[in-house]
């Protein structure tokens, strides 16, 4: 497959605050590519970056072979680019802003209304209504045919399912997917870990730095056959016991559970008799199915170690 994007030894401070710090990285053409880490990690300047709207303090970045920097006027024509935050024009109505976003690129809508059509279909009935007052899933839906209207080949999309309900999250990964069939190369980032495995591939950031790319089931694959899941009647208390206990590397709360990382060797039978012998109650230790949340959790521990 042709490079879509490519970038090398990449670095943006902020003052004295790396925001990123050495990104190398690499999507193919026609990828449906996640970058996943918490608020702050970096994702949003590097796709002002990619977006040809910030400027590295060092290293390069390109798009197709064309240079964000040298080249950003050829690069605007190729880029479908939709930021963190809902950036259309709330007192306009949504044929006005999709108007607008047109005019801008000196395209027709008719000429891509087959592209946007599967995204722009449920807005269709409200072409008078205000983009302010649209929920949060239809904002999306706007934003994002805007962002297609003059047919780009990639699309950056910042975080854009944030703020979003279950049901509307679902279908914006549906119409992605089909986005995805029309080889436009998608770059989504996302704080949603179970976004992840929406994706081919991902890149895993924090504190400006890549921890690891490589498909969602490799880097799940990685986490091994030492973790576990644990309950008992005071989680607060089972959690503090069995972060001390010496075969247990790490132990964290996951949902409605605790994820144990244990070290080899570990009993979870010998685990659950002397718990009880100091007297937590209902304690049940089984293997838990690792997830990039789980890895993802690893990696930033091993960081800071």
């Amino acid at each position: 497959m042709d490079c879509a994007v490519k970038i090398d030894n990449l670095s943006k401070l902020y003052g004295k605050k790396e925001a990123l710090s050495n990104i190398d990285l690499k999507v193919e053409k026609g990828e449906m590519f996640g970058i996943i880490g918490p608020d702050g990690a970096g994702k949003s300047t590097l796709y002002k970056i990619m977006a040809t709207l910030l400027l590295p303090d060092s290293g390069k970045a390109s798009i197709f072979g064309l240079d964000t920097v040298r080249d950003y006027r050829k690069l605007r024509e190729k880029i479908g680019y939709m930021p963190e935050r809902f950036s259309l024009y709330q007192d306009l109505t949504v044929a006005e802003n999709l108007n607008f976003f047109a005019s801008l690129f000196g395209v027709k809508i008719k000429d891509s209304y087959d592209l946007i059509a599967p995204v722009f279909s449920q807005l269709e009935k409200f072409p008078n209504r205000k983009a302010g007052a649209l929920s949060g899933g239809m904002k999306q839906k706007l934003a994002l045919s805007c962002a297609l209207i003059h047919r780009p080949a990639i699309l950056l999309l910042d975080e854009p399912t944030t703020g979003v309900d279950a049901i509307s999250r679902n279908e914006f990964w549906e119409m992605l997917s089909k986005l995805r069939e029309r080889d436009i190369t998608i770059l989504v980032s996302t704080s949603y870990m179970d976004e992840a495995n929406r994706c081919e591939r991902i890149a895993m950031i924090n504190k400006g730095r890549i921890l690891e790319v490589g498909t969602p089931q490799n880097l799940v694959s990685r986490i091994g056959e030492n973790l576990f899941n644990a309950v008992g009647e005071n989680m607060f208390r089972l959690l503090s016991e069995l972060r001390v206990m010496p075969e247990i590397e790490d132990c964290y709360t996951f949902g409605s559970t605790l994820h144990i990382v244990a070290k080899k060797g570990f009993n979870p039978a010998r685990a659950k008799l002397e718990l009880e012998e100091k007297g937590l109650k209902g304690i049940s230790i089984y293997p838990a199915k690792g997830d990039i949340e789980d890895l993802f959790i690893k990696l930033t521990r091993n960081e800071e170690m």
